[in-house]
């Protein structure tokens, strides 16, 4: 019997230490396999750092050389600039730059022209752990130079100010010009991708709007004419294939009820007797009204008895444009989707 016991007692053990050996031999492979994606992810971040750092010292040159003043007419010329390394402090003043920041997943976004009505989807940059730097027409200069920031990005409405804010930062234009809305747009993604080392991402995003334009175009095809306005206070302008919102002809593919539209960023003075004589089938309002603040009375002042006597109005195809995202916050990723996809749900 204490034969038995102590045979047991022995295969007990056996198998116990041949399980201890088990765990310990599994627990090492663990180890080994968890040890070895740790230094996988850490040749991969430094590479990205690598490649990153690679790109610096870099010239970035403006979406445009130059632009004129919508107010007084004057004219500003905008300089390549170059840094020697990526921009860790960021000043932005363009909401559509901005957007595609945000889009990408840029890191270091410190002041941002809170001042004016930020649109709905860049509400969260209103967070205090964001510097004011103004609105989009009077940067708070002081408050910059305080920021110290690395970069600033302006566009149209600040260049009154580009000289001076040239004194504090480093300047970047990335606005978007009129003659040439789209690539222009286009170009400050690709400052945005290469400046911040976000290619990919951008590659990734902008590969959403070919299906988005593939299907806008189809629908275009559905229309003979169109006609872009856009409605301040009870008044209108009128906008064609060369004006700031020339793409819903150029990129989306409708057809302008007339090419015969002064070209001007404000549009040019267009009474409801205009709009009925050219009769569009589809007509796009812009409420730039409701972009400023103001109340608006949109409806109400379209649809007047002239109005009601268009096809559009007949067939349901005014088109009423939110106004922030068309009038305030176009030229970014997430906009400039956005917009599309608007049209797409109105007019299906």
């Amino acid at each position: 019997m204490k034969k038995w016991k102590f045979a047991s007692a022995l295969l007990a053990m056996s198998l116990m230490l041949t399980a201890c050996g088990s765990n310990e031999k599994a627990s090492n492979e663990e180890n080994k396999k968890e040890t070895a994606q740790a230094e996988d992810q850490a040749k991969e971040n430094n590479s990205a750092a690598e490649e990153q750092g690679a790109a610096y010292p870099m010239t970035v040159s403006p979406t445009v050389a130059s632009s004129e003043s919508k107010d007084s007419g004057e004219k500003y010329s905008y300089e390549d600039v170059t840094f020697e390394k990526m921009p860790e402090k960021i000043a932005v003043f363009d909401y559509g730059f901005l957007d595609t920041l945000d889009a990408l997943g840029v890191e270091g976004i410190v002041g941002v022209a809170k001042d004016s009505s930020l649109p709905a989807n860049l509400e969260k940059f209103s967070a205090d752990e964001y510097v004011s730097i103004g609105n989009l027409k009077e940067p708070l200069l002081e408050d910059i130079a305080e920021m110290d920031p690395d970069v600033i990005f302006i566009s149209g409405r600040q260049s009154t100010f580009y000289e001076e804010l040239k004194e504090i930062a480093p300047v970047v234009f990335v606005g978007t010009s009129q003659d040439d809305y789209w690539n222009t747009f286009l170009a400050s993604v690709d400052i945005a991708a290469e400046m911040f080392g976000k290619e990919k991402e951008a590659e990734e995003y902008l590969g959403k709007f070919d299906s988005a334009l593939e299907e806008v175009k189809a629908l275009a095809g559905n229309y003979e004419t169109s006609l872009v306005t856009m409605y301040n206070e009870g008044k209108l302008s009128g906008f064609s294939t060369n004006s700031r919102f020339g793409y819903i002809f150029d990129i989306y593919g409708f057809k302008p009820v007339t090419e015969d539209i002064e070209s001007s960023s404000h549009g040019s003075n267009f009474g409801f007797e205009a709009i009925l004589e050219f009769d569009p089938q589809v007509l796009f309002v812009i409420d730039r009204t409701a972009a400023t603040g103001g109340d608006s009375n949109i409806a109400a002042d379209m649809e007047n008895a002239i109005i009601k006597k268009t096809d559009a109005y007949k067939n349901n195809r005014i088109v009423y444009l939110d106004g922030p995202l068309w009038y305030l916050s176009g030229g970014g990723l997430q906009s400039e989707l956005a917009k599309i996809e608007e049209v797409l749900a109105e007019l299906k």
